[in-house]
C-alpha cells in the first residue's frame, strides 16, 4: 500500500519563523496542519507576521515576512501550547529582536525544562524573567539588539538549544558558535544555508560545532516545500514491519531523508525489516532537505540495542522502538536516553508503565529501559500521558494486537499526525482488500 504522512514538524515550525523573518512574501508548501504547527503560527501572528490559516491538504500558503528586525510586541502573552520547539526557538527570535514578549504553553509544555535556552540568551545578553518556578515556563523575554557574540558548550545534544541560539544570533546580529557533545538534527542550519546565511558545521575532538560568523542584515523571502515528516512515517513503518498492513507490507512517499533524522530506519533493518529507500534527493546537497520513498515489509524482528550517539538521531522515536521490543526476540535495550524524561512526558517512565500494564517484562533505567520481547497475547488500557509519541507507539501495538489495547485518550495524536487513526483503520484492512 502507498500512503503519505504530514508535512514534517520540525520543518514546518522552522520555515514559518524563517518566513516570518524574511523580508517579503515567501511561499510555504506542505506544512503541517497539527497543534504544535498552529500554536507557532499563532504566535508568530501575534508577532505581526502575515501567516494564513494552514490548510490541511498541505497545499501553498504565503507568509508575508516582517524583516529582521520587524517583529512587534504583542498584545498578550503567547501560548505555544504543547510545542516545545516553537517555544524555544521562539525565545531565541526574540532575543535579539529587541521586543518583549511573554510566551507560556499547556500544562505539559509549562513542566519541561527551558533554563538550558535561557542561559546561553542572557549570555547573549537577553533579559529573561521567569514568572512562576524558575526554568519553566511562563517566561518574559526582553529582546536586546545587537546582541553579545557567544561561543556555547551545550552539555546535551539539543537541535533546539542549537537553534534558538543560531535564531538569537540572527536577529541579534551577533557572532554564534555552538559545541554539542555530537551532532543534532540540522534542520535550522540547512535552512540557513539554504537563504545564504554562513553556517559552518565540522567534527572537533569535543564534539560537534556549529558556527555562524556574519549574521546578514535581512534574509530574503524564499519558496519551500516541507517534505513528509520521517518521525510520522516511523509509525506506519514499524506497523508494516509488525505485519500489521499486510504481506506487503508499506510504502511511505515523499518523506524527508534528512541524515540527521533517519537512524530510525538503520535500527528497524538492524531488527530484521527489510527496508528499502528510493531517495529524490542528495542527502549531501547544501541547503536541501533531501526527501524520498521509504518501503518495509513485514518480518519476525531481532532485538537490538540502541545508544550513544544514535540517540539524537531517534530520540522521538524510542518509545516506538521499545514497542518493537515488545514484540522481537531477545531483550531490546535503550541507554543514553536521559533527555526522554524532559519531553512531553517522562516517556522512559511512560513506556514502562504502559508495557507493564500489558503484561511485558521492562527493566527501567535513569538513561533508559530493556524490554523482553514475547508473542504471547498483549491486551489492556493504557495512558496517552498528554503524548503523541507515546499515544500512537501503543496505537501501533494495538492494532497488531487485534485491538485488544485501550488507550486512555487517542486524539493526543493530532498534534503531529492528524488522521494517525483513520489511516491505522486502513492499512489494517489492507490485508482483507488483497484477499
Amino acid at each position: 500500500m502507498i500512503v503519505r504522512v504530514p508535512g514534517d514538524k520540525s520543518l514546518t515550525q522552522r520555515a514559518l519563523i524563517l518566513a516570518a523573518l524574511a523580508s517579503g512574501p515567501s511561499r510555504l508548501s506542505g506544512l503541517l496542519h497539527g497543534g504544535d504547527a498552529e500554536s507557532t503560527a499563532r504566535a508568530l501572528r501575534a508577532l505581526g507576521a502575515d501567516i494564513p490559516v494552514l490548510p490541511g491538504d498541505g497545499s501553498e500558503i504565503v507568509v508575508g515576512g516582517v524583516g529582521l528586525r520587524g517583529l512587534r510586541r504583542p498584545t498578550g502573552v503567547l501560548d505555544l501550547g504543547n510545542s516545545g520547539t516553537g517555544a524555544r526557538l521562539l525565545m531565541g527570535a526574540l532575543a535579539g529582536s529587541g521586543v518583549t514578549a511573554t510566551l507560556t504553553g499547556d500544562a505539559s509544555l509549562r513542566g519541561r525544562p527551558m533554563a538550558r535556552v535561557t542561559r546561553p540568551l542572557t549570555a547573549m545578553g537577553a533579559e529573561i524573567r521567569f514568572s512562576e518556578a524558575d526554568g519553566r515556563l511562563p517566561v518574559e523575554v526582553v529582546g536586546r539588539h545587537p546582541l553579545e557574540p557567544i561561543d556555547w558548550p551545550s552539555p546535551v545534544a539539543s537541535a533546539q538549544v542549537k537553534s534558538s541560539i543560531l535564531l538569537a544570533g540572527l536577529t541579534g546580529r551577533a557572532f554564534a558558535l555552538v559545541t554539542e557533545p555530537c551532532q543534532s538534527r540540522d534542520h535550522t542550519e540547512r535552512m540557513l544555508r539554504f537563504l545564504g546565511v554562513s553556517v559552518i558545521e565540522h567534527a572537533t575532538s569535543d564534539g560537534w560545532r556549529v558556527e555562524m560568523r556574519d549574521p546578514p542584515d535581512r534574509l530574503r523571502p524564499f519558496e519551500f516545500e516541507v517534505p513528509g515528516d520521517v518521525s510520522s512515517a516511523a509509525f506506519v513503518l514499524a506497523l508494516a514491519a509488525l505485519g500489521g498492513a499486510g504481506p506487503a507490507g508499506v510504502t511511505v512517499q515523499g518523506v524527508g531523508l534528512n541524515p540527521s533524522r533517519t537512524a530510525f530506519l538503520d535500527v528497524l533493518a538492524r531488527m530484521g525489516a527489510p527496508v528499502e529507500i528510493e531517495a529524490r534527493s542528495a542527502v549531501d546537497e547544501p541547503g536541501i532537505e533531501p526527501a524520498g520513498d521509504v518501503t518495509v515489509r513485514p518480518a519476525e524482528l531481532s532485538a537490538t540495542s540502541v545508544g550513544g550517539d544514535e540517540i539524537p538521531r531517534l530520540l522521538d522515536e524510542l518509545p516506538l522502538i521499545a514497542v518493537l521490543g515488545a514484540r522481537a526476540e531477545g531483550v531490546t535495550t535503550i541507554r543514553d536516553a536521559g533527555e526522554l524524561r524532559a519531553k512531553e512526558s517522562d516517556r522512559i517512565a511512560a513506556v514502562t508503565r504502559n508495557l507493564r500494564a500489558l503484561g511485558v517484562e521492562v527493566e527501567e533505567h535513569h538513561g533508559g529501559l530493556a524490554v523482553r520481547g514475547s508473542d504471547r497475547p498483549l491486551s489492556g488500557r493504557v495512558q496517552s500521558f498528554d503524548d503523541h509519541r507515546i499515544t500512537m507507539s501503543f496505537g501501533v501495538l494495538g492494532v497488531v494486537s487485534s485491538r485488544a489495547i485501550e488507550i486512555d485518550d487517542p486524539s493526543v495524536a493530532s498534534v503531529s499526525f492528524p488522521g494517525f487513526w483513520r489511516l491505522m483503520d486502513d492499512l489494517a484492512r489492507a490485508p482483507e482488500r488483497a484477499r
